[in-house]
Parts: C-alpha cells; structure tokens; sequence
C-alpha cells in the first residue's frame, strides 16, 4: 500500500472520530480511485453509508470489501449491523457467526449478534451472548446496556437497571443507556427518575431523537399531554422518519380525543414502518371511534391475516371489528405474550395456609364513575363478611369528590391505592397480604395493569366482567360467564377454565335507578308522534354492516327516527353522511346529548321505544340500563363473547323472544315490533312484571352465585386440584 493511500486512510479515520462524514468520504473515494479493490477504504465507505442510512450502498461497499479480504472479522461484523438494520435477521446473523468463527474472542460480534436474537425474541440466546462478550471484555459498556435492554424486555426491570448503571459507570457520557435505563424507571412508575435520565441523555445528546420521544410517552403516562406533544414534535423535528414518535404522539391524540389527528398520526407511522408494533389496531380503533369506513372491510381482513400468521398486528381492538371467537383467542395471545409474559421474578408463590375467611381482591383502574363500578358497587358491600375479606386494589386515583369513589372506599373491607407501584410491587403487596383469589376487573382495557398477574399476586387469578373475552394469558385461571356467553363447544376459544353462573355474569346495583325527571320527547329533540328507535352504545361498536341494518329498519318502518349517543363530534358528522348514503334523512337521526346524573339517564331511556343493539360488539352496561328502564332490547347473538352479552341478559329476564341469530330475523322483528304496537306493549309489560323477581336485578342472588364460584376455586386449590371448569 503506497504512502498516499496510508495517508488519506488515517486522514478519513481522523475525519470520522470529528463525525465530519462528509470529509471521510471524499478521502475514501480518492482512495478508491487509486485502488479500487482497496478492502479498508471499501469497508469505511460501506460504515459511513450505513450512517446515513444508505444500506444497499453500504452493502454493496462492504460485499466489495470481503471480496479482497475475505477473512475479515470486523467487515463481516459490520455487514451483520447493517443487515440487522433493514431486518435481515438471517443474514445478520449469518455475518456475525462468520466473524466469530474467524475471530472467537471477538466482543463485539458477539455482543452484536445478541442485538440480533434480542429483535428475534429470542432472549435467553441473547442474554448468553452478552454474556460471553462481557467475559472477553468486563469493561464493554455497549455490552451491559445491550444486555439491559433485553432484562427490559422481559419486565426484569431491577436487574436492568443495575445493567444500565454498571454501563454508565464505564462510560458516563453514554446516552443511550441513560435513555434506557429512563424506560425502565418509567415502567417502574419512577417518573421523576425517570424524567431525570432523559434529561442527563439529552444533555449529553440534544439531538437524540428516542430520548426526546421516551420522555413525551412517560409525560403521557403522567397525563402531560401538553408536554408530552412537544416532546414529540421534538423527536420529529430531529428525526421525521421515526414512526415510533408519530405512533406515540398519534396515542397522546387519541388520549385527547382528537381523532381525526391521531389517526393521521397513526397512518404517517406506518407509511414509515409497516410492520410497527400494534398500529394497525390502534388505527383502526381510533377509526371506530368516529365512523371513519372507508377501507374498513379490507383493513380487518388485513388484521386478521396477520393475527393468524402471528403477527403484532391488534390487541383486543378487534372484538367490534369481528365475530371470530378463535381468532379473538389468537390475538389476545399475541398481545399477552408481547405485553406481559409470565414473569418469574417473585419465584414460585407458596401455598397459604386455609383460613377461616378467604381473602378476595379485586384490581381495576376505574374504581369511580366508570360503568363497571357502577354495577358493581353493591356486591362489594353485600359480600359475605362471614365467609369473605374483601379488598380492593384501585390502579387509578379518582377525581376528588367522585362519589361513587367514596361510595365504593365503604364498600370494601381495604381499599389499597397503587397507581404509583409497579406492577411487581403490586404483585408483592398482594402476596404480603396473603390475597386468595385475585379478579382482575380491567382486562387489556384503558388504564388496566395486567402485568400485576403475570407475577403470580394469588394463588387463584380470575378475569371478571371489565373485559369482553380471554386475556389469552397463561397466568390467569378462571374466566366468569354464563352458558349463553360460553356453552362448551366454545370453552376451547378461552386459556382461562370457564366458570359457568347459573344465570348471567353481569351484576346490577339495586341501589342505581332512575330519577323521578320526567323527560319530554320536545326536549330531547325527538319528533312527538314517531316512533323511537335508540341505541346508547359507544361508538366504536357501529360499523357498516349495523348501519345497513338499521337502515334497511328505518326505510320499514315510515315514520320512525335512531336517537343514539352523541359520542363526538366526527362521529356526529361521520355517522349522518353515512346514513345520507343509505337514503336515510339526517332528520331522522337524533342525538343524545350527555346529562350529567347517570339517575337522569336512566330515566331518559323511559322515551325509547326499542333500543337496537349493535353486533357483533353488544350493549354491555347500556343493555342493562333498558331493560332496567323497562325499554326492550332488540340484539343478535354471535359466537363471540362480545356478541352474546345482551342475550345471556335478555335470558337472564326471561326475554328470549328477543334475541335473533340471522341478520334477517333481527330486522324483520324491529320492523314487526315497531308496526305491532300491542306485541311491544306486552314485552314492555313482561318486563315490567318480570324486573322484580328474574335474576337479573337480583343482586343478593348473583352475589351469592359468584360467592360459591368462588368458594369451589379456593377448594380446587386446598385440594391440590388444578383449576378446571365449574357450573354453578
């Protein structure tokens, strides 16, 4: 090699340890130039145009490299780098294994090909390579945090944390690890530490884009959202190709209920990256939300290839979206196995001792006015304090003064506030307390800490009411329903052992009924003499197909309007131009405006004629409040969960004769029931005569049902017996 050649050579070294890319490059191309073949310049150039994001440029420079120097460890190393960046895992990791066979005590590959199992999920593989990099190299920071991150991945926060410090504590400027270890102080509700170490990494590094979009998720998390979109917009301004920053900044949208935002956030993020975790379903969700349609058909096809070829495509968004029971199973599986894996960092939990009084808890995020406090207030408080300890886990502060709070903190024997605990932490408390059976009332919903069960807080885990379905986990043993929502040819669609109450699974309070206001047709913007078709679900559950129904009922039926929830305002605007579409006058459908006293809308309900429910995501509490107001509900049971909650209520009144299977029959019997005046008195009047004493709103009765479901899971588990089904 001439003198030239050594001498552009350590120039463009200089230049790259100054980050001056641009200098480096034009002194390997002189290089080239003079010898095109020359395998260091070539592999300089492949580095500086994998910097720059240029990969079949810099895979091209290096292949061209290992062409005249074959036998080059660090080339194939960094061939592996820029393979594992464009997700060519195969390759990657066939590049690194070259490397390491050429070059056994080489750090670097090996802590490199663990970059790659890490992507892979293959973690413990990951773990033993970082490992064997930090017996060749103690003192490899990349290593440590690299390994860090992985413990991240697995919730093994503590352990990554020291990772992360021992990584600072070689190289104290490394902002990456501070990032991280700011992640992992965030998962442990840490904020302020948490938001100090973004800051350090960002000191460090102003223009480190992650650090900028981390921080705007943990403001999130603090309910920032202000902040939190700042940060965001930071990272974008930094990096506009980070689909993860407009997927994050698209879920602050969503937050603040500015739909039409979030959805475009959510679009941008995956023109960027369309195999990014989860957007396609928060999408879509976010799309629900205001009637948004258009390609709907084709983007639930598309999420459910997915979910069969396993992708992380939707969590449990799909249940408005579809009436497959099994697939509904298979994404709750994804999404439990990605999310929250059963994490062993508790160990083994012991067997507790049988005691005089079993102790139950229930966790939930929506211990205030929520729909499912309020049905289940009264069951907390009638409890059987002979036979029960009741405690109350609240993931969630409440508004001060939110009087359902205040009622439920009496209904409960302890009632535990834990929003600023990890989920480990909560886990550990409930061990302490020596809880039997813990019932998880959130599911994968808004707010809910699932993670809590993934380490084992209870010996006996259940999903209860919150959530519409299996949380596809292997940590929580019982799901309670009924036989209309889970005969047994569909026990195989739940990972949960199915507890079956003799009547229905949803509870009431007794104590929530409906004011003595007597609400006028005129004040409800409703005609006087039309007859009154409602629907007060929310409005992610309407899709085309019930639209198409209801219009097909609505054209039947002359002089009749849809009176339906106001939701919000795109779903006002969105909804009229779909019915507009169907011929249907946007006079006819007419909005119901939000009252303040939950007792007031009860009362409203009373002005319905027939409430129409939605499929294949049902009237859930909204099904309960008609019938509760005397106002008959007209549904169309499915094969999912979702899709039979109001028949499993109707069964629970004694009203079978309004539950439809076929489309067809759904419509024909609105139509019917809406021109047959005297066949609707009667089933208003059936319901009124059956109210008092059907299950349904027999409270102690459901109380002490679910109170013997209970009793036979503490049993199984005194008896060394595994959980299996029960009917009670």
């Amino acid at each position: 090699m001439n003198s030239q050649i050594i001498s552009l050579l350590n120039q463009s070294l200089e230049f790259l340890r100054g980050t001056n890319l641009e200098s480096a490059e034009k002194c390997l191309k002189q290089v080239i130039s003079l010898e095109s073949s020359n395998p260091y310049a070539l592999r300089l150039l492949g580095v500086i145009s994998a910097q720059r994001g240029r990969y079949p440029e810099a895979l091209n420079y290096l292949n061209a490299s290992l062409k005249a120097l074959p036998q080059d460890s660090l080339t194939l190393s960094n061939l592996g780098n820029v393979y594992l960046e464009i997700k060519e895992y195969s390759n990657a990791l066939d590049a690194y294994d070259k490397a390491i066979k050429i070059d056994p005590k080489y750090e670097e590959a090996w802590s490199n090909k663990g970059n790659v199992l890490n992507e892979l999920k293959r973690y413990d593989e990951a773990i033993a390579h970082y490992d064997q990099a930090l017996s060749l190299k103690r003192d490899y920071a990349e290593a440590w945090s690299n390994k860090g991150n992985v413990l991240n991945e697995l919730k093994r926060y503590d352990e990554a944390i020291a990772h992360y410090d021992q990584a600072l504590i070689l190289k104290p400027n490394y902002a990456e690890a501070w990032t991280n270890k700011g992640w992992a102080l965030c998962e442990l509700k840490r904020y302020d530490e948490a938001m100090a170490h973004y800051d350090q990494a960002l000191s460090l590094k102003p223009d480190y884009a992650e650090a900028w979009s981390n921080k705007g998720a943990t403001l999130n998390d603090l309910k920032r959202y202000d902040e939190a979109m700042a940060h965001y917009d930071q990272a974008l301004s930094l990096k506009p190709d980070y689909a993860e920053a407009w997927s994050n900044k698209g879920a602050t949208l969503n937050d603040l209920k500015r739909y039409d935002e979030a959805i475009a956030h959510y679009d941008q993020a995956l023109i960027l990256k369309p195999d990014i975790d989860w957007v396609y379903g928060y999408l879509l969700h976010a799309k629900m939300k205001i009637a948004s349609w258009s390609n709907v058909a084709s983007d639930i096809k598309n999420i459910a290839k997915k979910i069969i070829a396993k992708e992380r495509v939707a969590g449990p968004f799909i249940l408005a979206m579809n009436d497959d029971a099994l697939l509904h199973k298979q994404a709750a599986q994804i999404f439990a196995y990605e999310k929250y894996p059963s994490n062993p960092a508790l160990g083994p939990i012991y067997k507790l001792t049988k005691k005089e009084k079993i102790r139950i808890a229930y966790f939930s995020p929506d211990f205030q006015s929520h729909p499912v406090s309020f049905l289940t207030s009264e069951l907390f408080e009638i409890h059987s304090r002979d036979r029960f300890e009741v405690f109350a886990f609240s993931l969630q502060k409440a508004p001060i003064g939110d009087l359902t709070n205040v009622r439920l903190r009496k209904g409960f024997d302890s009632f535990i506030e834990v929003e600023n605990l990890s989920d480990q932490e909560i886990a550990q408390l409930a061990r302490d307390l020596e809880i039997d059976i813990a019932i998880d009332l959130a599911g994968p919903t808004q707010y809910s800490r699932t993670g809590i069960f993934s380490y084992r807080a209870s010996p006996i885990q259940v999903n209860w009411l919150g959530y519409p379905g299996t949380i596809g986990a292997d940590f929580i043993d019982y799901i309670v329903a009924d036989k209309t929502l889970i005969p047994e040819s569909h026990q195989e669609f739940y990972t949960e052992k199915v507890v079956s109450l003799p009547d229905t699974y949803m509870v009431d309070d007794s104590k929530r009924v409906a004011s003595s206001r007597l609400f006028t047709r005129e004040e409800c913007g409703l005609p006087q003499n039309a007859f009154v078709f409602c629907c007060f679900n929310n409005d992610y559950k309407f899709n085309p197909q019930v639209l198409d129904g209801w219009s097909r009922i609505l054209h039947g039926v002359e002089n009749s309007v849809l009176w339906v929830s106001e939701n919000n305002q795109s779903f006002q605007t969105n909804i009229t131009a779909e019915f507009e579409r169907r011929s249907i006058d946007s006079s006819r459908i007419i909005f119901a405006k939000r009252v303040e006293l939950m007792s007031d809308h009860l009362a409203r309900y009373a002005i319905g004629d027939l409430f129409l429910d939605t499929h294949p995501y049902n009237a859930h509490t909204t099904a309960i409040d008609s019938l509760k107001a005397c106002t008959p509900i007209l549904t169309l049971m499915g094969q999912t969960f979702a899709s039979r909650v109001a028949a499993s209520l109707l069964n629970a009144i004694g009203l079978h004769e309004l539950i439809t299977t076929t489309q067809e029959d759904y419509e024909a019997l609105a139509i019917e029931l809406a021109q047959n005046p005297q066949k609707l008195a009667h089933i208003k009047q059936k319901i009124m005569n059956n109210r008092p004493t059907a299950p349904l709103f027999d409270t102690p009765l459901f109380t002490k049902n679910l109170e013997a479901a209970y009793i036979q899971m503490y049993e199984r588990y005194h008896a060394d017996l595994k959980p299996d089904h029960i009917a009670i």
